[in-house]
């Protein structure tokens, strides 16, 4: 069974640091020499001096969508997709399909930025 990945890469972090508020960030990386790694948020651990990175689980990419549907549906040949869909004002507005749950939400989260629906 594939695993299902739970939070930003660090290119995703990079440029979601750019669009959303960063306190809605609940994650980062940091690096110890060529090697990054993640940690949850703590208080006094983000330290953006020492290069540490904002990054966004799965839980805070969905608080930050406008009413969104998580779904898992499976595809031809086997695989299966993820679909992250918004409901702004109580009707569907789009919907963007990835093969894990947090690169939905991430295209999406782009896609309302452009919009400047964010």
């Amino acid at each position: 069974m594939a695993t299902i990945k739970s939070y930003t890469s660090l290119q995703q972090s990079r440029k979601l640091a750019e669009i959303l508020p960063l306190e809605s960030a609940d994650m980062y990386w940091w690096s110890s020499g060529k090697r990054y790694y993640i940690e949850a948020m703590d208080d006094g651990d983000f330290n953006e001096e020492e290069g540490h990175v904002r990054a966004w689980s799965l839980a805070a990419l969905l608080d930050i969508l406008p009413y969104p549907q998580l779904s898992k549906d499976k595809l031809g040949s086997g695989k299966v997709g993820w679909m992250v869909s918004v409901y702004p004002n109580d009707c569907r507005y789009d919907s963007c399909w990835h093969d894990n749950p947090v690169d939905a939400c991430v295209a999406m989260i782009e896609k309302l930025n452009e919009l400047k629906m964010l």
